[in-house]
């Protein structure tokens, strides 16, 4: 976890994670989720739809997304709840960061509450590709540790 629950407050960010995106990446997440729809494998097919080239799957950007909380959080399974809504498309090559805030803090339940999200940056446009994102986290009692 980044620092102790006691020391979290409503504002504070959650730790940015920046990942670019690569074709092996989409191909890796086709094959392990069995989503082999060619807009994510066949640029041809993107195109036909309108995109420059494929796009990676909107699950694997929450993936990413995913894997900021759990890291900010210290363990997965400290993530109650997590959610999003899609917004961009995301191309092979670009850059995405997640990222989030505290908006709540539940000392008695020992929850946080924060919004997240997933930018991109294009054409010197900061854009969402994953926006009104959210995550309930509860994080361990110490005194519960044995």
């Amino acid at each position: 976890m980044s620092g102790r629950f006691d020391d979290l407050r409503v504002g504070d960010e959650i730790p940015a994670l920046a990942r670019t995106v690569t074709r092996e990446d989409v191909r890796a997440y086709a094959d392990a989720s069995g989503d082999q729809n060619p807009l994510h494998q066949d640029d041809d097919v993107a195109r036909m739809v309108g995109f420059d080239g494929i796009i990676a799957h909107g699950m694997f950007t929450m993936g990413h997304l995913g894997a900021c909380v759990a890291g900010w959080a210290g363990d997965p399974r400290n993530i109650e709840r997590l959610s999003a809504q899609f917004r961009a498309p995301v191309f092979m090559g670009e850059q995405i960061v997640a990222g989030g805030r505290i908006r709540s803090v539940d000392a008695t339940n020992r929850t946080v509450v924060a919004e997240l999200w997933v930018t991109v940056t294009r054409d010197g446009n900061e854009e969402f590709a994953i926006r009104k994102g959210e995550a309930e986290v509860r994080f361990p009692d110490p005194a519960d540790a044995s």
